[in-house]
């Protein structure tokens, strides 16, 4: 089979690797239909993330072709979207809501488990990690539920349920804040359309003017870091937002955020931090900061964010720029790392372009 593998910084390779077989009965097999490329596979192609010689990619959607014994939920020939995190569903943080934390998680795209930008993908702990494909969204926009869109809708979840703890309640079928999305890439993008449905006010940032735009059209008002400020303080009568989304992962970003929250303000942040940060302790003291960071657990925000889905067909319908094959995974893995392109999709040859 077809298969993208990360040989080194800044360089895949589409190579020929042999289709994946049962390795254990809770296992299925799925034939690839859609595979995406995301930010996230930055880590490795950048290898800020290091290791080299596995197959790339956490996003899938496709055909089940093969069950293990004890696989009892799907069946051969279901069309099933998968979570970038796979989890048990008995354990203590499973039960608990938090798949993301399970004991026995595991991730596509690791030397320990191959990932998805290929023509079969195994994945384990099917039953309580694999999700059926909705008759009314599109298979290939159904991919955007694999990570990016229950992701960048855990975000906005956590800061509205942050600041409802003033009122002890958690109704997001009122609007009420103003949030800052800072950083407009397709995760943050899936933020903003998620906070629409949750705050009155939503702005954005991004240092990219494209990116900016496509903010626009998820709904944010979007500016530059410098107008940024000025804009979120004439909004709330100089307080500064009730909640700042960090999508970036970087230092800067969440200085940025905690500089544009309120007292008493949120930062919700699922950006991937794998430096250390410096902070101000002053800050955190003298605003009251209250705060959310880490791995979002996609079983838990998955029917949230899939309303967030159907409500927003067309605009999703969109977010995905291209379609390409695995044969050109070397351009456009260029062309997204350099920021020149925005969410891309891998097409499997039985599937139509």
């Amino acid at each position: 089979m077809k298969a993208v593998v990360i040989k080194g910084a800044f360089k895949v390779e589409v190579e020929q690797q042999p289709v994946p077989t049962i390795q254990k009965p809770t296992d299925v097999i799925i034939k690839t239909h859609y595979s995406g490329l995301c930010g996230s596979d930055l880590h490795n192609y950048r290898q800020t993330e290091p290791g080299t010689g596995f197959i790339l990619g956490h996003e899938v959607v496709g055909e089940i072709v093969e069950i293990g014994a004890a696989v009892q939920k799907f069946k051969v020939g279901d069309v099933v979207a998968s979570p970038f995190s796979l989890s048990c569903g008995n354990c203590w943080y499973c039960n608990k809501g938090y798949p993301a934390r399970c004991h026995q998680a595991t991730f596509y795209g690791c030397p320990q488990l191959p990932g998805c930008q290929a023509e079969f993908v195994r994945t384990p702990l099917a039953d309580a990690s694999l999700f059926l494909i909705p008759q009314d969204v599109k298979p290939e926009t159904m991919l955007l539920m694999g990570d990016i869109l229950p992701t960048g809708y855990s975000c906005a979840y956590n800061a509205r349920r942050l600041l409802d703890e003033d009122d002890e309640r958690v109704d997001l079928t009122v609007k009420d804040g103003v949030a800052v999305v800072i950083g407009c890439g397709p995760v943050g993008l899936c933020a903003i359309t998620s906070a629409k449905s949750m705050f009155s006010h939503v702005f954005a940032t991004d240092p990219t003017p494209e990116r900016r735009q496509l903010a626009k059209h998820h709904g944010a008002i979007a500016l530059p870091l410098d107008e940024l400020e000025g804009a979120v303080l004439a909004a709330t009568e100089g307080r500064g937002a009730d909640a700042a989304l960090e999508l970036v992962g970087n230092e800067g970003a969440v200085n940025t955020a905690l500089d544009l929250v309120r007292p008493f303000g949120v930062v919700s942040s699922i950006g991937i931090h794998i430096k250390p940060l410096t902070i101000s302790g002053d800050t955190l003291y003298s605003k009251n900061v209250r705060m959310q960071f880490g791995r979002c657990s996609v079983r838990k925000y998955f029917p949230g964010a899939l309303k967030v889905l159907q409500q927003n067909k067309d605009l999703f319908s969109r977010f995905i720029e291209h379609k390409v094959r695995f044969d050109q995974a070397e351009e456009y893995y260029d062309l997204f790392n350099r920021g020149k392109i925005a969410k891309t999709v891998f097409v499997a040859d039985v599937i139509p372009l």
